[in-house]
């Protein structure tokens, strides 16, 4: 090893750091707050008719629409997706105009739906 090479360790490294961001000039995007899906239970809709749709409008697996299912007909509801306030108002209302159940004579329309925000 030179003299010189052994001089260079022996000075501290000098650590350059990213100036401290201030919130108010910070121009990274934002992320959009998060909005629940939520599915409400009723007694007009089988488990076939939830599970097409979960699998039609959310492309959710089958397996996955009969957990949700089985959920929302034991607790009362399910959260089928969560997402942007926009997404979510679009999914709802997919949801809402998705049809009666062919299979039950009683049901005359829609599975309920609404959505609510992300807890913090």
């Amino acid at each position: 090893m030179t003299a010189s090479a052994s001089a260079d360790l022996d000075e501290p490294a000098v650590v350059e750091t990213a100036p401290a961001r201030d919130a108010k000039t910070d121009s990274r995007p934002k992320r959009q707050p998060r909005y629940h899906v939520v599915l409400w239970n009723d007694d007009d809709h089988t488990y076939q008719y939830v599970v097409i749709m979960l699998r039609t409008l959310f492309g959710h697996a089958v397996e996955t629409g009969i957990k949700m299912a089985k959920e929302v007909d034991t607790e009362g509801r399910v959260v089928v997706l969560t997402t942007t306030l926009e997404h979510a108002e679009l999914k709802r209302d997919q949801i809402h105009a998705f049809g009666a159940d062919r299979l039950l004579a009683r049901s005359k329309g829609s599975m309920s739906a609404s959505i609510e925000p992300e807890p913090a």
